[in-house]
């Protein structure tokens, strides 16, 4: 039995080797992806387009106007009297939002020391919104507080003061979140993709059905198909977390082990996965079709960009049945928080469950289409 896995793991090596294509698929590719995304892949708003309707005049509005500009969160893309090109802006997509400067704002806030401006939002992307309105009422509100001679109230005295403090990541930087779920997300697509192609192509060879009826065990051959690519995903995942390192500065606060032992159960269920499909599938365009189709339910619900926690109750308990979910969880946990076994145990033993779960269903599948 250990010989005849001993040989076709041999066999195995060597046709992955062979092919030129695969090993850029499987190395290079995986690399560029996250190099790419890492930075494409973000909620964050660094500059957001704004149009300003004045119909002031005052220089206390254009003084307003330019906060906007000099803050480095706006560019003014155009200013008008009136509104029509402005909803012309918004409409076409010039404009990310529109700042609209009333008449008579300064007398109003020199007589009652309160004004009204109007901020228009093209809120397609709720989240981008958000973050605008968040950028454009830090900068009013400091414009505000600038205000002297009589133009502004004089603060109220402070009852309660909030000091905030930013844990894990103080500077906020989103690569340092993305980075972890993107490259996890890359290893789920080639493992679980290269697992079913693998055995799928030996059916349309024939050589599959050669092999069913030699000694060789189904178990030895299952494994024999599985560790490669076991080994080649350990491979592909440091690789990525030396370049999120070395290039995008994220740190690994925790035991690099919490994550080794999150990785191997993790890429037990990616591969069972990926064993699962090319058992229900007969050609490698199928087995592509299926396996992306079951992916991007995977991606969407393993809180990679949104957090499974703000997804509906029946969406979060079928999020439980997601490895991507529990993966990207300890990856995060690790690198950024320094957790250890005894804060991801949940995660892991969730991975222990599906990873055998999804290759037992894989298993039997295989036996009954093979027997």
């Amino acid at each position: 039995m250990l010989r005849s896995l001993r040989v076709l793991l041999h066999k195995e090596f060597l046709q992955i080797g062979r092919d030129k294509v695969i090993l850029r698929m499987l190395f290079i590719l995986p690399m560029i992806q996250l190099l790419v995304l890492a930075n494409a892949a973000t909620f964050e708003v660094r500059t957001a387009n704004l149009w300003v309707v004045d119909q002031d005049h005052t220089p206390m509005a254009r003084t307003l106007a330019d906060r906007y500009s000099a803050s480095g969160r706006f560019v003014v893309v155009g200013t008008s009297a009136i509104a029509r090109p402005a909803d012309d802006a918004l409409l076409n997509g010039r404009a990310d939002a529109v700042l609209v400067i009333p008449p008579d704002f300064a007398d109003d806030v020199q007589r009652t020391r309160h004004g009204v401006v109007q901020l228009i939002l093209n809120a397609v992307n709720g989240a981008q919104a958000g973050l605008i309105q968040s950028y454009a009422s830090a900068i009013t509100s400091r414009f505000a507080a600038s205000l002297g001679g009589g133009h502004a109230p004089a603060p109220a005295r402070r009852v309660m003061e909030v000091r905030a403090r930013s844990l894990y990541n103080p500077s906020l930087d989103y690569k340092r979140f993305m980075v972890p779920g993107i490259l996890v997300q890359l290893i789920t697509v080639v493992g679980t993709l290269m697992t079913a192609l693998n055995i799928v192509r030996e059916k349309e060879a024939g050589t599959l059905d050669q092999l069913n009826v030699t000694p060789i065990r189904p178990a030895v051959f299952i494994a024999a198909k599985l560790l490669p690519l076991w080994v080649i995903g350990v491979i592909e995942f440091v690789m990525g977390m030396v370049i999120a390192r070395l290039v995008f500065h994220v740190p690994v606060v925790g035991s690099p082990l919490v994550i080794l032992a999150g990785l191997s159960l993790f890429l037990l269920a990616a591969l069972g996965l990926g064993l699962w499909v090319s058992t229900m599938v007969d050609t490698q365009q199928q087995a592509v079709f299926v396996t992306f189709s079951v992916l991007m339910i995977y991606l969407l619900m393993s809180g990679l960009f949104t957090p499974v926690r703000s997804m509906p109750g029946w969406a979060q308990m079928v999020a439980q049945a997601n490895p991507l979910m529990h993966f990207i969880v300890v990856v995060r946990a690790v690198m950024l928080k320094g957790a250890g076994f005894a804060d991801v145990w949940r995660q892991l033993i969730a991975l222990a469950v599906i990873g055998a779960t999804l290759l037992s269903l894989a298993v039997k599948q295989y036996h009954k289409r093979s027997a």
